[in-house]
């Protein structure tokens, strides 16, 4: 993906949204002058640039530069992102519920 790209696809991510440069910007907790010097000078974004503008959209960085994953390893990364963020009794929670589907799985 070469930095045109990396615009384009930052542009067509805060269009799905609806969002205007002002709108990332304050999803993102960046300036909205960082923002809009990035498309008027088509500079590529920094790494922690972009990975605050992921955040903003919800996914990763594997997920902004994945173009042909399938959709399931996508939602995968993102189930997974959101996991890491429960607390330990919530993790718990959520291996007992999938050892018992899969327990389900295994019984005629």
């Amino acid at each position: 993906m070469n930095m045109i790209n990396i615009l384009e696809k930052i542009e067509n991510l805060k269009n799905e949204k609806g969002w205007s440069i002002y709108k990332l910007a304050e999803e993102a907790g960046i300036t909205q002058s960082t923002l809009a010097n990035l498309f008027a000078r088509k500079s590529i974004p920094s790494i922690k640039t972009l990975e605050q503008i992921c955040n903003a959209f919800n996914i990763t960085l594997a997920e902004f530069f994945a173009e042909n994953l399938e959709i399931e390893y996508i939602e995968d990364i993102s189930t997974f992102k959101k996991y890491k963020n429960l607390d330990d009794k919530d993790k718990e929670l959520i291996k007992l519920i999938i050892k018992k589907l899969l327990e389900n799985k295994k019984s005629p």
